[in-house]
């Protein structure tokens, strides 16, 4: 189940070893983007999803939309 959680919870999560993906389109990606994330388009999400990740870790899903 999503759960929203802040800036200290993501910097603890990802240094016990959670997974952070970017959302963004590849163009936003390569643009700006958080370091050490990977970048699975939205669109591609679900087909790319079992190929990139790794199941055993938790997934934490990040997009920043500035409209």
């Amino acid at each position: 189940m999503p759960t929203e959680i802040d800036r200290n919870q993501l910097k603890e999560l990802v240094e016990r070893g959670a997974q952070l993906v970017e959302v963004l389109p590849a163009d936003e990606y390569e643009e700006d983007h958080l370091p050490g994330a990977i970048n699975l388009p939205l669109r591609r999400l679900e087909t790319d999803a079992v190929a990139t990740l790794d199941r055993t870790r938790p997934v934490i899903v990040y997009c920043w939309d500035a409209a």
